[in-house]
């Protein structure tokens, strides 16, 4: 591989990593990339998987030492999205080349567009809601759910679970973004695995990009706790919209 194309990769790494702890979504940047790159699209979700385990596990680590996250207290929504995350990686390994192709550009656009204009709820409880029936119940649906996603594609799955968190659990948005953390980090890990037992990870790129991934973590979520979640959007969603398009083009104007 080119040296300025490694480099260039490593550093969209950093960024996105930096990105994904403040508000999720660096999928959506480092998918694209990796696409542009020249990696086919199973290679690509292979290797940004393996690059996204090492920041979601720096990510979830250091909100876990905040304590802004309960393994205990969310023990199903991790069962669930690790059962739904190996799923959608095995059915996303059976989708046609051509057809990932033309699909991953598409469903990043709409993803980005979604996280752009989406309304944050804005929940200030501190508190983890009560544990009852329909918790459990909400835990295992949400986990299954994301999980499955993000084995199948990823990008947007660390926004989703941020939103879904406080709209389903009315808590606040540090304690949204310890479960989106974790659970990003549980949905990362299973499907790597799986994606490593179907030969579909480059190694070398996905170890490199993933420490600049955990670089960019690491300074993202210690802003994201300190400073909140707004920043940076509005530009970070515009030139995944551009990239993603012009991968769209590519596809589909041929």
């Amino acid at each position: 591989m080119d040296l300025n194309l490694w480099i260039t990769l490593c550093s969209v790494g950093f960024i996105a990593g930096l990105i994904d702890a403040i508000a999720g979504g660096g999928g959506m940047l480092t998918i694209p990339t990796l696409l542009t790159a020249g990696l086919p699209p199973h290679i690509a979700l292979g290797t940004n998987k393996l690059a996204a385990t090492f920041g979601s596990l720096t990510a979830s680590v250091t909100f876990y030492r905040k304590k802004l996250f309960d393994p205990k207290f969310w023990r199903l929504s991790i069962i669930f999205t690790a059962i739904g995350a190996i799923v959608g990686t095995l059915v996303v390994s059976q989708m046609p080349v051509s057809f990932l192709d033309k699909a991953l550009p598409v469903l990043i656009i709409i993803t980005a567009i979604y996280t752009l204009l989406a309304k944050n709820v804005v929940i200030t409880e501190a508190t983890l809601p009560e544990r009852n029936q329909k918790l459990k119940v909400t835990q295992s649906i949400q986990g299954i759910v994301l999980g499955f996603y993000d084995g199948v594609a990823g990008p947007g799955t660390g926004a989703f679970w941020t939103a879904s968190s406080s709209a389903l659990y009315k808590i606040n948005i540090l304690l949204s973004s310890g479960l989106a953390r974790s659970g990003n980090f549980v949905s990362n890990f299973c499907s790597l695995l799986t994606f490593i037992y179907l030969g579909s990870v480059n190694a070398l790129l996905g170890i490199s990009m993933g420490l600049f991934i955990m670089a960019g973590a690491w300074v993202g979520a210690h802003t994201a706790i300190k400073f909140g979640s707004r920043f940076i959007r509005p530009f970070f969603i515009t030139v995944v919209v551009i990239m993603s398009c012009n991968l769209a083009y590519q596809a589909w104007g041929n």
